[in-house]
């Protein structure tokens, strides 16, 4: 055999490695679609309305399997969904990921309040289910120092100061200033505890209708009981979200993987370190 008989050959396997490739990356992009949409995915806290467990820039892992699946589980929201499969009904408290009405586009992050059959009301600032007051205790404050993405936050909507307003702005010991905030501690009917905030000493959430949750519904709020924008309001782009259709939840959160301050730099490799609050890596819910 002539050497020119054998010259192709070299192209052959070239041409074969690149297929080689391309079956890789398909299996990777199916193994990620499969992951994302039936085990678990990320989530970032890009708002305040979960403090003060959550915190703007905050990274969590949702599992996927709690409370069945639909369409809103898939990545990129594929409709290979019919309905709802594997239901099942959240527990209250549980902090859960969901598609928020009225688009159905936007992922939220709220704690679950009112299931099936429970009535929901907000008087003089205390949550009450079924007509019983839930037990709401004072504790230490929230303190928490004023960080790169809480201004940056803070401009998205028109805020002057990185804190509610002035007068939870203070002074932080080591320089810089930081926000202090009204802290509580809330007992569900069942005994589940957890920590929210009540900032304002009345606002428009403090009083409100009495709330009945439909079959196939919940009831959901954020934390931080001034600043979220949840069922104790209608369905409205840009505003509430009402109550929420159970096939609409995504996932339930698990705990913190990773949490930044935002002043990293993608230019300035070692800010990625030195923007890290390692000490929120972990926490459970």
């Amino acid at each position: 055999m002539s050497s020119k008989d054998q010259a192709p050959q070299p192209e052959k396997d070239s041409v074969s490695e690149w297929k080689d490739y391309g079956k890789f990356l398909l299996k990777l992009a199916l193994f990620m679609i499969i992951l994302r949409s039936f085990i678990i995915s990320p989530f970032n806290i890009p708002s305040e309305s979960m403090q003060p467990r959550l915190l703007i820039g905050d990274y969590l892992i949702v599992s996927k399997w709690n409370y069945g699946y639909s369409k809103y589980s898939m990545v990129f929201g594929l409709p290979i969904i019919p309905g709802r499969i594997f239901a099942s009904q959240p527990d209250r408290g549980d902090v859960v990921v969901f598609k928020a009405p009225p688009t159905q586009r936007d992922d939220y992050i709220k704690r679950v309040i009112g299931l099936p059959g429970d009535q929901i009301q907000m008087i003089d600032g205390v949550l009450y289910i079924n007509g019983s007051a839930v037990k709401k205790e004072r504790i230490a404050d929230l303190v928490i120092p004023v960080t790169q993405n809480m201004k940056d936050a803070a401009a998205l909507e028109g805020q002057t100061t990185a804190c509610y307003k002035t007068d939870f702005e203070e002074a932080a010991p080591g320089g810089g200033l930081q926000c202090r905030y009204p802290r509580y501690r809330e007992t569900l009917p069942e005994g589940r505890s957890y920590n929210i905030l009540d900032i304002e000493y009345k606002s428009d959430a403090d009083d409100t209708q009495v709330f009945i949750v439909k079959e196939g519904e919940v009831f959901l709020m954020g934390d931080n009981r001034d600043r979220s924008a949840d069922s104790r309001f209608p369905a409205e782009e840009g505003g509430g979200i009402g109550l929420v259709p159970q096939e609409n939840l995504i996932g339930k959160a698990m705990f913190s993987v990773f949490s930044t301050d935002g002043s990293s730099s993608w230019l300035l490799p070692w800010t990625w370190f030195t923007a890290a609050r390692w000490d929120r890596v972990g926490e459970g819910f």
